[in-house]
């Protein structure tokens, strides 16, 4: 049963923005986003805690990357800005208090991030 579904990914040039969507369809306590590069480990990127509403954001993406949340539509957002080729990779989002992906039950199907020099 589907419970987590990205949206928003494409490909752009460095230094653009893109907004990846997460409408998550069941009730979590945090939801987190994980992106993966070709040949690559799975690494965290950015999770936030619905309850108080707190940010953690990988060293790679602070002060570029900016989680947001829409109640009404039960949805988390990531705006990236300021995109480098580096951040190149499939985005996943998930059910997800932390950084580390390794004990996360519930994923999202991904959506694909291109960034071009």
């Amino acid at each position: 049963q589907v419970q987590l579904v990205e949206s928003g990914g494409g490909s752009v040039q460095a230094g653009g923005s893109l907004r990846l969507s997460c409408v998550f369809l069941a009730r979590f306590n945090c939801i987190g986003w994980f992106r993966q590069a070709p040949g690559k480990e799975r690494d965290g990127v950015a999770t936030l805690n619905f309850r108080g509403g707190k940010t953690v954001y990988a060293d790679s993406v602070k002060g570029r990357f900016t989680l947001s949340k829409d109640n009404a539509k039960n949805t988390v957002y990531l705006q990236m800005n300021s995109l480098k080729p580096d951040d190149t990779g499939m985005y996943y989002c998930a059910a997800a208090c932390g950084l580390t992906w390794y004990n996360v039950n519930y994923w999202g199907q991904g959506t694909q991030v291109t960034v071009s020099s």
